[in-house]
């Protein structure tokens, strides 16, 4: 008697432990960033160490590092990731079943807010002829990561141009990239990130650079007309040294995106701590590029469904 006792005060102290650690465990937040060297990361840190963050008892956020856009883009669909950064097209794209040799509806991801518009840049040589994308023929070019933003949108616009298929291509981050192409290794590389661009000062440092003017090309060849998520913009003259000319080009914005079934509470209580004042400042002390974040853009460009609680949080701000 005095045995089944002790089993039937063990079974509930099991119990006892197993409901306590459920009713007290953290739901998991992984927040898909990207490569080294990108702007995608730096959001996915920035949102994981801001401390009032950190000291949510709810939730608990860990960046991850991914090859960017449209892994991004799958792994949040499937909930691998609870929370991304993804550029609008893709989104806009994989919700329609319209992403390239992929028919599949990623109806999963929903948006949750305008981060930073992100544009095109392909960097040369300065002297070395390189004027427009049809001048990279036969050249050896980076191209971006495979399985991200940067990559699909080169292949995207240099298949639109006519010269994906004849250029070297060479698939890498844009660390890499802008090594390689110090070594000589590279003619150009291409980044779809805001500027200023790290990579981009990195190879400043070994070589004197050049930017195309990726807007001619675009307006030449029927670009916007086809892509009109596409939106024009220039890279200001001395962004980068030696460049001291204004470089026209095209962007994309990059969305702050979550699984849908995320809680509203936690996508709510996310984006009331990084949308204060504190937690926008501390943003844009990550880097520059989060200049333009404030809730008066949060909403800005968004043409997919908002996740529910950051519908309810914009509405409440006045900008839905």
């Amino acid at each position: 008697m005095k045995g089944k006792q002790l089993i039937i005060i063990g079974f509930i102290a099991v119990l006892s432990m197993a409901f306590c650690q459920t009713a007290f465990a953290k739901e998991r937040v992984v927040f898909g960033g990207g490569p080294a060297g990108g702007t995608f990361q730096v959001v996915a840190n920035g949102i994981q160490v801001y401390k009032p963050m950190k000291a949510v008892s709810e939730f608990k956020v860990q960046a991850q590092s991914s090859a960017g856009s449209v892994e991004n883009l799958r792994k949040t669909n499937a909930g691998r990731q609870q929370m991304s950064v993804v550029y609008s097209g893709h989104v806009y794209l994989g919700r329609n079943g319209m992403m390239k040799n992929d028919t599949k509806k990623y109806e999963d991801v929903l948006a949750v807010a305008w981060l930073y518009g992100a544009p095109a840049q392909l960097v040369t040589r300065a002297g070395s002829g390189i004027k427009s994308v049809k001048d990279l023929v036969g050249k050896k070019v980076g191209v971006g990561n495979a399985g991200s933003g940067a990559f699909a949108n080169c292949e995207l616009f240099f298949s639109h141009n006519g010269v994906w298929d004849k250029i070297e291509r060479n698939a890498m981050g844009y660390n890499d990239a802008a090594q390689a192409f110090g070594n000589k290794q590279l003619d150009a590389f291409w980044l779809f990130t805001a500027f200023p661009s790290g990579a981009v000062i990195m190879a400043a440092q070994t070589n004197d650079i050049a930017l195309v003017n990726l807007d001619a090309d675009a307006k030449s060849s029927g670009f916007y007309e086809k892509y009109p998520y596409f939106a024009k913009l220039a890279v200001p003259a001395n962004t980068y040294k030696g460049v001291d000319y204004e470089s026209p080009s095209f962007q994309d914005s990059a969305l702050w995106v979550a699984n849908a079934k995320v809680s509203a509470d936690t996508v709510y209580k996310m984006l009331s701590l990084i949308y204060s004042d504190e937690g926008l400042a501390h943003m844009k002390a990550q880097k520059k590029t989060f200049k333009n974040m404030a809730v008066k853009t949060g909403a800005d460009g968004i043409v997919t469904p908002f996740h529910p609680g950051a519908e309810k949080f914009w509405k409440e701000k006045g900008v839905l």
